[in-house]
């Protein structure tokens, strides 16, 4: 992990003004952001969740390249699904080209930072904490979370990522789409959530972003209290949270 990643881990706290725990969530930005970028854009959804929750914020490794050949430092992919090195949700059958490095990037935040209680993600982060939760839903993770958060998720098409998708995920979940969402249309987060045993699902009507207003709030805010409990107030939970 580069210093850069390590800072916008660092720097995404908010201030602890009770004497109180808090769920830990590492939080994955979309395609052609970075970690810093997404924080600053998502300021509703932190002050929002701050009564719950310390929010972690990391950057992809990959650089987005524009049309001139040469890398963006602030636009980031965690990975490519086309062999020019873009991204986009709506391609199938593609490759992952650079997939590998971006799991071995969590695992070391996870080692230094964590154990994280929750993921977080919007567009291709959400995808990511997706295949995240597949991924542990088979085992094949060397850590483990608790609950996701999606904004503006979908399923991977790449080839390598369909037989992630073959069983159900056991995973408490919160999926946050909008109903006039053109670059992740809602038939496809509609089948990402079909993977999950008991969804909690909220439709807002406007387009691709980490909406935070009226019931939308209300429902990050009931599904954090929930894991709130699950995790700090049930002495089973608690114990294996903290062997």
């Amino acid at each position: 992990m580069s210093d850069n990643n390590s800072n916008s881990n660092q720097s995404s706290t908010t201030n602890n003004k009770e004497d109180r725990p808090k769920l830990k969530i590492l939080a994955f930005h979309g395609y052609r952001q970075n970690g810093t970028l997404f924080k600053g854009k998502i300021g509703s959804f932190r002050k929002t969740v701050s009564k719950y929750a310390q929010l972690y914020f990391i950057s992809a490794t990959h650089k987005v390249f524009n049309e001139e050949g040469g890398g963006d430092e602030d636009s980031r992919s965690w990975w490519f699904n086309a062999e020019d090195n873009t991204f986009s949700g709506k391609c199938l059958g593609g490759p992952a080209i650079g997939f590998e490095d971006t799991l071995r990037l969590i695992e070391g935040v996870v080692k230094e930072y964590g154990p994280f209680d929750g993921f977080m993600g919007f567009s291709q982060g959400a995808c990511l904490v997706g295949l995240l939760a597949a991924m542990q839903q088979k085992g094949y993770l060397p850590y483990t979370f608790k609950f996701a958060i999606f904004a503006s998720g979908f399923r991977s098409g790449s080839l390598v990522h369909k037989g992630f998708y073959d069983e159900d995920i056991d995973l408490p979940s919160l999926h946050v789409y909008g109903e006039s969402d053109s670059i992740i249309p809602k038939e496809m987060s509609e089948s990402l959530i079909n993977l999950f045993i008991k969804p909690v699902v909220a439709e807002h009507s406007g387009g691709h972003y980490v909406a935070c207003s009226g019931s939308i709030k209300d429902a990050y805010l009931d599904f954090l209290h929930d894991r709130f409990q699950d995790i700090f107030e049930d002495p089973e939970k608690n114990n294996k949270r903290n062997p």
